[in-house]
């Protein structure tokens, strides 16, 4: 009985936040609600990024520095130059567009397994694939994506600065150790997520995906474990976070009904509901895990479609099919290749 008892008292004690994660927890709330009702006020296009962005800036590191905010400014400029750079001389040549994707996503994952530029590959990684899904459509303004990209990390990284100002940290956490990592092991993780990616991108360039928003940035959030195993646990993960951020989605929006036109009312409904998950993704305290992807469906949902126009009924749950239809397939592929990679000494993890 007192073994019992000492587990519950264990796992209680795991599910409470402390005074840093508290904290945390309001940065994160604050700075996604406070991208998007500045978007949403000014009317600028891409609601998307302003509402994203502040959640993997606050959401993936437990600090913010002058490191941090430059990674997260020069990701954004990096990732502008080099959609311009593929576009510009690939776009008609499906071929070599299909090789500079994979040769930039090699670049992103290299920097993610063996460099101290994490947060640059990985936030560059979720703005590249962003950026190369809406842009291959006629319809789409690509001045207007550029600039609401740039101006999006700047005020994020902007509101985390004031953030960090005004919920100070009581002393500063310490960033997650880095695995020592050998050079196959790198090999291995490069190729491991660059082709993995690519085949995401020609898929969503070959198939009418322009609604699969979630699916799309699902299919690379889940690489960044950068093995099988990990992919395959955070894509689980993912798919059950994905599910719950657009549960409550859908709850808020049942909630206000025809209140759905009135801003302040959408970001408060937006903030209780991102205090829920991001609650959820502090307590699990595993980086990527189903906390994580229920506060980016919430940011994707609220910052893209949650309109008094649009029926967000169907679209989450369209939303989520098509998260678990790419899921699945991903995992298949990973497990494929994972076995083909671990043939080669180069490549073997």
């Amino acid at each position: 009985m007192s073994t019992k008892l000492m587990a519950a008292e264990t796992a209680a004690a795991s599910s409470q936040l402390t005074r840093a994660e508290q904290r945390r927890l309001l940065r994160i709330a604050f700075g996604s609600c406070g991208g998007f009702f500045i978007c949403k006020l000014m009317g600028w296009p891409y609601g998307v990024f302003f509402t994203v962005f502040p959640m993997l800036l606050l959401g993936m590191l437990p600090k913010f520095d002058r490191l941090i905010a430059a990674q997260f400014v020069i990701g954004a400029f990096m990732n502008v130059a080099e959609v311009w750079f593929l576009y510009t001389f690939f776009e008609p040549y499906p071929v070599l567009m299909t090789m500079g994707v994979f040769a930039v996503y090699c670049f992103h994952f290299r920097l993610m397994a063996s460099t101290p530029y994490f947060l640059l590959g990985a936030t560059g990684l979720v703005t590249l694939s962003t950026l190369l899904h809406f842009s291959s459509y006629v319809d789409t303004n690509i001045m207007d994506m550029v600039a609401s990209t740039i101006l999006a990390s700047i005020l994020s990284v902007v509101l985390a600065a004031v953030l960090y100002w005004l919920i100070p940290e009581g002393e500063p956490a310490p960033m997650p150790p880095r695995q020592a990592l050998t050079p196959s092991q790198i090999n291995h993780r490069t190729f491991m997520g660059a082709i993995l990616g690519t085949l995401s991108f020609m898929v969503f360039q070959t198939l009418d995906l322009k609604d699969s928003l979630s699916a799309q940035v699902a299919t690379m959030l889940v690489l960044f474990p950068m093995t099988y195993q990990g992919t395959l646990i955070a894509a689980w993960k993912r798919c059950k976070g994905v599910a719950y951020g657009c549960a409550l989605a859908i709850v808020m929006q049942l909630l206000m009904y025809d209140l759905i036109s009135h801003l302040l009312l959408v970001t408060v409904a937006m903030f209780i509901t991102v205090l829920m998950v991001a609650r959820l993704h502090l307590v699990e305290r595993a980086g990527s895990g189903l906390g994580f992807g229920a506060l980016t469906t919430v940011g994707i949902l609220f910052g893209q479609y949650m309109q008094p126009d649009k029926d967000i009924l169907y679209g989450t749950a369209y939303r989520l099919t098509s998260v678990v239809c790419a899921l699945a397939v991903l995992m298949i592929f990973a497990y494929l290749l994972d076995g083909l990679l671990n043939r080669f000494n180069l490549t073997r993890n």
